[in-house]
């Protein structure tokens, strides 16, 4: 009777069910689908009738002055706060999505060359930035100033500091009055024709046996260095260990030893550090103990 009574509830219950109008059928319909994300609905709603400015092209981002290159805007919903970067920094101007100052060498400041009023320091004539020295003919040497405090670098040898790229480059390239390359190396380059001059011939320092000029395009000295140990060979043009070339044979005889000039051309070679070794474990073979206490009991 319970049975029957059961029975009859099941098929009472599916009939309703059956009837309502959100009722589907099929394999694989989930029972309930409040854990799916929200369709979207319309895009997001624009600032109607805004009108851009100078100051804010667009009502969001971050925009440049058209007129400082160190001045930009913060604009949010079109209203802009002015902001000015550290001295010696310009504003970065790649994207409106980024407030980013960066160095003047990595931004085009041509159409907006107006900067704030400099706040010098000593050997800083602004408080950021990299900046050559101050006496004439000092070339190979500059300044790297981080908030008014100064750090002198000396470039490698045979480059000079480029104040258009803040870096060190060849003398040609840089284009300063006392920084080119026969001022700085005293050394003109042969005349030549045309066949030879497209080589880059190369020429030994009169001064310096390690050392040794390339002409570009048979015109612009470049100065180049042999290895330790080292000379160029004026007649094979090339570097070579100061034994094989006369006339430097001697050239490192007051700073070098010949068990170093020997260790230079004949390195050792470099020995493996032997692999470490563990030692037994300290750890107590419990599980094999367990076993012959074991056994013993057998």
């Amino acid at each position: 009777m319970a049975f029957l009574k059961i029975c009859i509830f099941a098929i009472v219950v599916g009939t309703a069910l059956a009837q309502r109008n959100n009722f589907r059928k099929g394999a694989g319909h989930p029972a309930s689908q409040r854990h799916l994300p929200k369709r979207p609905t319309d895009p997001p709603p624009t600032e109607e009738g805004y009108e851009p400015t100078d100051e804010c092209p667009e009502a969001n981002g971050f925009f440049p002055d058209l007129e400082q290159c160190d001045k930009y805007y913060s604009c949010y919903e079109g209203k802009p706060t002015e902001r000015l970067c550290a001295d010696g920094m310009v504003f970065n101007d790649y994207s409106p999505l980024e407030e980013k100052c960066d160095l003047p060498y990595n931004i085009d400041c041509s159409k907006r060359s107006k900067l704030q009023t400099p706040q010098p320091s000593q050997h800083c004539p602004r408080k950021n930035g990299y900046f050559g020295h101050e006496e004439k003919g000092v070339c190979d040497k500059f300044y790297y100033c981080v908030d008014g405090q100064f750090n002198m670098i000396t470039c490698p040898q045979g480059l000079v500091f480029n104040p258009k790229t803040g870096i060190c480059t060849w003398p040609d390239e840089v284009g300063v009055k006392g920084c080119n390359s026969q001022d700085i190396f005293e050394f003109e380059c042969p005349k030549v024709n045309e066949s030879v001059a497209v080589t880059h011939p190369r020429y030994a320092d009169p001064d310096d046996c390690q050392f040794f000029y390339v002409c570009v395009n048979g015109e612009i000295p470049r100065r180049n260095g042999c290895k330790l140990g080292q000379v160029f060979d004026e007649e094979k043009k090339h570097c070579d260990w100061s034994r094989n070339v006369p006339e430097c044979a001697d050239w490192y005889k007051d700073r070098l030893t010949d068990a170093e000039l020997e260790e230079l051309e004949n390195p050792k070679p470099k020995t493996k550090k032997p692999q470490r070794t563990r030692g037994p474990s300290r750890r107590k073979p419990a599980k094999a103990a367990h076993v012959e206490e074991e056994v013993e009991e057998e």
